[in-house]
This record gives structure tokens, C-alpha cells and sequence, in this order.
């Protein structure tokens, strides 16, 4: 079970236990099963919330004139809504947008492949963490595939490695502390851009560059210095360059 299928499946059942193997050794979808679960938790403390009794306004008396009562049909009381029924279907109506935008969000459509780079970077803020703990080198070899790049810790010290989904292609995402913090790259073999493609944000820079028919991103804290890590990270593609 890849990142995509676990997170669709807590996302559809929060309460779902399923592949510990995946979830031991990926902190995105440890993040993500608790941010469900705290969700799920929130919805039934709102389903114990007292609700006021539905009134409905009197109606007048309503005169049919001349009709005789032969051909006057008796209609029959109206009921009171049941407060539970109805508040459980608005709550679940609820619930379900809530986690049909968290599902659809991993692959929601974007104006440019740019776009959707710096915004990954905010539906994972917990990669960006400071760190002296580098990644297990069979951590790295699982996330990066032999075929796409031949990584150490060359171009600095590796402290994240997770498989993500950019554009619906599942791609390795590293992250490097550099100079000035953490340092996010992203591998991206099947991602093909004519020319470098700036990215930037309020307190970021990067860039998405062409490596053959694929593309890298790098993007760090705007005072770092990104050339040495491109540098290194573009001569360990392995991909067709």
C-alpha cells in the first residue's frame, strides 16, 4: 500500500488499522491518520451538542366556505422533525465535504506544475523540520529508485525521503538541510519543463529545472543558496538525460 491508497483509506474510515508496516516508517501518513482521527473526533463531540426543538409557526384555521364536509379530505397531523435525525444528516453531510476535500486535495487540479510544487510544500510542513538525524540508507534506496538517482549525502545531510504524488505520479520527495533550513527537492523523471521555472513565496525560492525528460525541484529559505545543491542533485539523476 503506497501513500495515496493509505491516506484515501483513513480518509474513508478513520478508525481503519490497516498496513502498520507503511504507517512505522512514513511520518506524512502518521500525520495524516492523526489529523483524520482529531477531525472524526470533533464531528461526534458536535453530534452531543444540545439543539433547540424545531418550531414550526401556527397556521390559521383555513375556510372552505360552502364545501360540506363530504368533500373535505382530513389531512393528517403534522409531526415534529426529529432533532436527532435531521442534526445527524446536516452533521454528516458535513463530514462527509470535510473529508471528500481532504481526498480529492492529493490530486486537485492546479494552473501550473509550479503551482502545485509550492503547495505541496504546505500540505507536508512537518518534512521542513530542522534535523541532525539523517535517513536510513534503506530509507533513501526505497524512495528513490536506483533507475531515477543515485543519492547519498553528498549534497548535504538527507533527513526526509517519502514517496509523494505530484500531478498523480508518484515521485521521491527529499528533503536536505541546508545553510539556512531545511531544503526540499523533488524528483520528478516523468515532469517534462521546456526552460528553469522560478518558484517563490513569501519567505522561499526556487526553481523546477529540465533534466532531460524530466525536471528537479529545489526549493529552500529565500537567503539560501541553492546552486551546490543543484548541482549535486542534477549530477545524480540516473534517469534519461
Amino acid at each position: 500500500m503506497n501513500c495515496e491508497e493509505y491516506r484515501q483509506a483513513v480518509a474513508a474510515d478513520p478508525s481503519f488499522d490497516g498496513d502498520a508496516d507503511h504507517l512505522s516508517i512514513c511520518e506524512a501518513c502518521q500525520a495524516f491518520r492523526a489529523e483524520m482521527r482529531a477531525l472524526d473526533g470533533e464531528i461526534a463531540r458536535a453530534l452531543e451538542i444540545t439543539v433547540p426543538a424545531l418550531k414550526l409557526p401556527e397556521l390559521p384555521p383555513v375556510d372552505v366556505g360552502n364545501a360540506g364536509s363530504d368533500n373535505v379530505v382530513s389531512l393528517p397531523a403534522r409531526k415534529p422533525y426529529a432533532r436527532p435525525a435531521w442534526y445527524a444528516l446536516a452533521a454528516s453531510v458535513m463530514l462527509a465535504v470535510v473529508i471528500g476535500v481532504r481526498m480529492f486535495s492529493i490530486g486537485a487540479g492546479y494552473e501550473s506544475l509550479a503551482d502545485e510544487v509550492v503547495a505541496h510544500l504546505d500540505h507536508e510542513p512537518y518534512s521542513l523540520r530542522p534535523s541532525t538525524k539523517p535517513v536510513s540508507d534503506t530509507r533513501l534506496g526505497s524512495v528513490v529508485p536506483a533507475d531515477i538517482a543515485s543519492m547519498d549525502h553528498s549534497a548535504g545531510l538527507i533527513t526526509y525521503a517519502q514517496s509523494c504524488v505530484i500531478n498523480g505520479k508518484t515521485v521521491p520527495h527529499l528533503v536536505i538541510q541546508g545553510e539556512h533550513g531545511p531544503v526540499t527537492i523533488l524528483l520528478m523523471p516523468e515532469e517534462e519543463v521546456a526552460s528553469a521555472v522560478p518558484l517563490g513565496g513569501e519567505n522561499i525560492h526556487g526553481v523546477i529545472l529540465p533534466v532531460g525528460d524530466g525536471s528537479i525541484a529545489i526549493i529552500g529559505a529565500r537567503e539560501e543558496k541553492l546552486e551546490r545543491i543543484q548541482k549535486s542533485v542534477v549530477n545524480s539523476v540516473r534517469w534519461d538525460t
